[in-house]
């Protein structure tokens, strides 16, 4: 993978050779903290929106900027090596749902630029910050049909992704992102639609940056949605030479376990894995079961066992989940990458 000569984050495959890096927590998470209204969504500009956008998270970044770059900072504060965009919903796929889709392009490039204002105040010379552009999967998919009653109906389409994609993309890297994140990927071909784009993206605009994958397994059959293993998933997208593959969300810690272990054997990148703190649990503050303490000792495990290059949290995960995460695996050995194999 070390043939790739990056434009941005050039010094990122370094890294991940000399230490574990930290990726932040969940963006959800934090914003409920702020309890924010169906007005503080809106803000003036939106005032006379049609329905209701409260939950629509990437409209905050609009409306509620102040809220978003707080956020960031908090995560830098723990001690993030990577921070995310808040804009895991912002493709035009994503934004219908709220009749808000011409405002994707726009999310995106205001999401960047807060993203990197953040990282450019923490960074320093022995802690360089990152910023990576999150690319949710919509709430679309591509393979699977949304009939029970009809196999062969879907309701996107693999150029309608594309399209979408390639907008977040353009917008995202004109904003300063130094990375790709496509992230909890359930549908490899809408991730197949993601990563088309971004090469087609980077030979349009002559830059190149690292790019992760990230998948999710939705439930213990060790499948993710659209119904292949783990394995499966990384052969079908290695051919987009991430820099980083890996699991986030579902399941939590304990139990992605066996397939975390499962791509650290046959990956010949480096392996990533930010899941949710544990399993849902409405009684908690934070929606999801596990303290900081215990989701860090679980990826302290995983990097003792040489399972992983980088860590972060999903789901429930705050900035005292990061900070303990970062704790945890900053005395340990990043998995070494398998030897270069011979495949270009």
């Amino acid at each position: 993978m070390q043939d790739r000569h990056y434009t941005r984050a050039a010094n990122l495959p370094e890294i991940l050779k000399q230490r574990i890096v930290v990726l932040d927590g969940a963006m959800g998470t934090m914003i409920q903290r702020y309890k924010l209204t169906e007005a503080d969504y809106r803000g003036e500009r939106f005032s006379q929106h049609h329905i209701d956008v409260k939950g629509n998270n990437e409209l905050l970044l609009l409306t509620r900027p102040d809220v978003i770059s707080a956020i960031h900072e908090q995560y830098l504060e723990a001690g993030a090596d990577i921070i995310e965009t808040n804009t895991f919903g912002a493709t035009t796929v994503a934004q219908d749902d709220y009749e808000m889709g011409e405002l994707a392009a726009e999310m995106n490039l205001v999401a960047a630029q807060l993203a990197r204002a953040a990282c450019d105040k923490y960074s320093a010379p022995d802690k360089p910050r990152f910023v990576a552009g999150a690319i949710g999967p919509t709430p679309k998919t591509a393979s699977i049909s949304p009939n029970v009653n009809d196999p062969g109906e879907r309701n996107v389409s693999f150029e309608q992704l594309r399209v979408a994609y390639y907008e977040q993309a353009e917008a995202l890297l004109n904003g300063g992102v130094d990375v790709f994140l496509v992230e909890t990927i359930f549908d490899t071909l809408n991730a197949k639609a993601a990563l088309f784009a971004l090469e087609e993206l980077f030979e349009n605009t002559d830059e190149r940056i690292p790019v992760m994958i990230s998948g999710t397994v939705t439930d213990a059959s060790g499948r993710i949605l659209s119904g292949q293993t783990v394995e499966a998933f990384w052969y079908s997208l290695r051919h987009a030479k991430p820099l980083l593959f890996g699991l986030n969300c579902a399941l939590g810690a304990e139990l992605m376990r066996p397939y975390i272990a499962e791509l650290a054997k046959i990956c010949d990148c480096a392996i990533s894995c930010y899941p949710n703190a544990g399993l849902p649990n409405p009684m908690s503050d934070t929606g999801f079961d596990e303290t900081p303490l215990i989701t860090a000792g679980y990826l302290k495990d995983f990097a003792q066992s040489g399972l992983v290059n980088l860590v972060g949290g999903c789901c429930g995960t705050t900035p005292d989940h990061i900070a303990a995460i970062a704790q945890a695996v900053s005395d340990q050995t990043p998995r070494a990458l398998p030897h270069e194999h011979c495949h270009h």
